[in-house]
């Protein structure tokens, strides 16, 4: 059954006085209920069989990506742009056949100055988890886009994903988890997976690259955001013990600094959790969300930082119990974060908002709409232009998967 975005109802009682010659009487008469739209569907560019959305707003810039699948194996990433309020003309960036496409390391689009950077997994070999990121690239003024630029340059058969992007002064600041000492050597033994990160230019060009942390989780979505410090990266990470508690780095003049976990949860877990951290900046003002399932107690908790992620205070629980994660994270002002996550509601996905201000207080939760439980569903996206928020998920059908899309104001939220 196709899943709607909740409305909630107000109930008006007008009260109607009748006259009459012997005397007066009050009578009270139900009027048809007026439904106040909290979370108002837009109407989505995507067409069927779309999946993977990615919001992103820089300035008055706001864009959405998405990839379409035509047969079993040819894709096409698309984007759209929001003009006051409303989803632009879909517009195709590049298609292909041997794409690397799963439910949680999904493309990206990023916008910077009229600059347009876009990046897909393209597959190395046969092997199942040997892909690399290719960016693609349409500087200010251009007309088509530049495609199948190379990001890394190791030429390892091995796993390269899970990439995180953001505007940074004229260039593009991008990180990914990077595969290469996972290779397999003579003696049978494989490394970790690695963090890494660069600089690139609005024409393709790495400038820097960096080694963050030599040993993280596999699978686990990464996020960075720019303080006025200068960037930082937060991620699931992965000790010898296997605990695989949340990181910061941080590139403090021109340094980057070793990783330090936010907050010892004590997640031991053999395997990746599949389920990464969100960060949003503003100024040096820092907010990260994240997914726990440590003494199997799933958990979201939200922690901010007034120095750029140097130090954070103690986390806010915003959800236990039926948790799934998939968070995202935004700063509404200087003094409050909407988070949003998705829990486990009678065999349902149910993706909700809320409102979390700096000193712990939080409003009422908001639920965005019901999503079908699988991975198929992916990861729910949430940006934030002036007083609005918009939404975007993927609606899984027996026929189809579709891209959706919603928008709700912050006034819908209140605190008790």
């Amino acid at each position: 059954m196709r899943s709607k975005p909740y409305f909630y109802i107000l109930a008006l009682t007008v009260t109607v006085f009748g006259c009459k010659q012997e005397s007066k009487q009050v009578i009270k008469q139900e009027q048809p209920e007026t439904k106040i739209t909290v979370v108002q569907e837009l109407v989505s560019p995507a067409s069927a069989s779309s999946s993977l959305p990615h919001l992103m707003s820089n300035k008055d810039v706001t864009l959405l990506s998405w990839v379409e699948t035509a047969g079993d194996t040819l894709n096409t990433m698309f984007y759209a742009e929001l003009v006051d309020g409303n989803w632009q003309k879909p517009q195709a960036i590049l298609r292909g056949s041997d794409w690397f496409v799963n439910w949680a390391d999904y493309p990206m689009i990023s916008e910077n100055n009229g600059s347009l950077w876009s990046h897909v997994l393209k597959k190395s070999t046969v092997g199942t988890y040997s892909y690399d990121i290719k960016m693609n690239v349409k500087p200010k003024g251009a007309t088509e886009w530049k495609t199948d630029l190379s990001l890394h340059t190791d030429g390892t058969p091995t796993e390269h994903g899970f990439v995180s992007i953001q505007p940074y002064n004229n260039n593009f600041f991008v990180n990914w988890l990077d595969g290469r000492n996972t290779e397999e050597n003579e003696a049978g033994e494989r490394g970790a997976m690695t963090l890494r990160a660069g600089v690139v230019s609005t024409t393709g060009e790495m400038l820097q690259e960096y080694e963050l942390d030599t040993s993280t989780c596999d699978c686990c979505q990464t996020t960075s955001a720019i303080t006025d410090n200068g960037p930082i990266v937060v991620y699931r990470d992965r000790s010898e013990d296997e605990i695989r508690d949340i990181s910061i780095v941080r590139l403090i003049d021109g340094n980057w600094t070793i990783p330090k976990v936010l907050h010892e949860d004590n997640w031991q877990i053999k395997g990746c959790p599949v389920n990464g951290p969100k960060v949003a900046a503003l100024g040096n003002e820092v907010v990260v969300a994240w997914f726990t399932g440590a003494e199997n107690k799933q958990k979201v908790q939200i922690v901010f930082s007034s120095d750029g992620g140097e130090q954070f205070q103690e986390p806010v629980v915003v959800a236990k119990g039926n948790v799934m994660g998939r968070v995202d994270v935004l700063w509404m002002d200087e003094d409050a974060a909407v988070v949003s996550w998705m829990e486990s509601v009678d065999k349902k996905a149910v993706f909700n908002a809320m409102i979390v201000s700096k000193n712990g207080k939080v409003s009422n939760k908001q639920v965005i709409t019901e999503m079908d439980g699988s991975r198929k569903s992916g990861f729910p996206q949430m940006e934030i232009v002036e007083e609005t928020l918009y939404f975007a998920w993927t609606e899984e059908s027996k026929s189809a998967s579709k891209i959706r899309t919603a928008k709700m104001s912050v006034d819908a939220f209140s605190f008790n």
